[in-house]
């Protein structure tokens, strides 16, 4: 999502300075100041915040799984990093937050909802949200509660094929079947480019405060049905499974409270499936196993 963000930012006249590990890369060469930097090392850190007006934090271990890899890692990348930001910085945060706070709800859940998180990633993210928010400028801070996200980034980003629409999308492209597990948990899903429009929309017009963000929800096999009935010329098969699954998050968000602000989504599923399968079968992505495309594969066994 950086790379969106960055983009969105500079089109909109925004000078921009990325500050980045390169933990999935192995280049970067967008036209912006870089910082070559990981989060956890406030020795780099510190020296340069003076510079800035506005923080976009978007640097964490993303994923169930992959936070799970090694949870020591997670908390200290995804939790201490931005507790000690949240003290040291005298400017804006802005920081990318997710509706897995919510867990699983049977209704449609809104800002005030009560925070459920069942899982590590999530229960990162909902401390974070509470230390920012605590923090001796909580009341200026923007959180941003993203919803699942799909579809392409900026030009230069690695697609992730652990996301339940872009999996779903890999698969078909790949003539595998699209395996269905408890297809009827609800998603708020979001295009990545909305996410980083979302990021824009809050710094034009000063927001502060915790903010859903989605375009709409589904239930997880109705993703799956989207994306048979979008490829209807592939021969896309769907495997439903009733066993339980160990991932129970189920959640309806409500984005009526930025909606009311004036940012509304652009992008939808349908058209952004089509976009990723067209790209995939123009042979665009080599190997659609790499381990790159999955957080959780590409952590494992690695020292971060």
């Amino acid at each position: 999502m950086g790379g969106c963000v960055t983009d969105a930012l500079r089109c909109a006249g925004y000078p921009v300075t990325v500050y980045d590990n390169l933990v999935y890369e192995t280049r970067f060469f967008k036209d912006v100041p870089f910082i070559r930097g990981d989060v956890r090392d406030r020795k780099k850190l510190a020296p340069l915040l003076n510079a800035y007006d506005v923080v976009v934090a978007l640097a964490a271990i993303v994923g169930d799984a992959a936070c799970d890899i090694n949870p020591d890692v997670t908390r200290a990348v995804n939790v201490a990093s931005l507790r000690w930001l949240a003290r040291a910085f005298q400017g804006k945060i802005l920081f990318a937050s997710s509706c897995s706070v919510y867990g699983a709800s049977s209704g449609v859940i809104t800002e005030e909802s009560e925070l459920n998180p069942l899982t590590l990633y999530a229960k990162t993210k909902a401390q974070s949200e509470r230390d920012l928010l605590r923090s001796p400028r909580g009341n200026r801070h923007v959180i941003f509660r993203f919803g699942t996200l799909f579809g392409l980034g900026d030009a230069h980003a690695r697609v992730r094929f652990d996301l339940v629409a872009n999996a779903f999308t890999k698969n078909a492209a790949a003539g595998e079947p699209l395996r269905v597990f408890g297809g009827g948990r609800w998603r708020p899903l979001l295009h990545v480019r909305d996410a980083a429009g979302a990021i824009l929309f809050a710094l034009e017009h000063a927001l502060a405060g915790v903010y859903n963000v989605s375009h709409e929800n589904y239930m997880v096999k109705d993703i799956a049905e989207t994306v048979r009935e979008i490829l209807s010329d592939a021969p896309v098969k769907i495997e439903y499974n009733n066993l339980k699954v160990e991932d129970l998050r189920d959640y309806r968000v409500s984005s009526e409270k930025l909606r009311a602000k004036g940012w509304c989504p652009t992008r939808d599923l349908g058209e952004s499936v089509a976009e990723l399968y067209a790209r995939i079968r123009e042979g665009r992505i080599k190997d659609l196993n790499d381990r790159v495309y999955s957080n959780e594969a590409f952590l494992k066994n690695r020292i971060i």
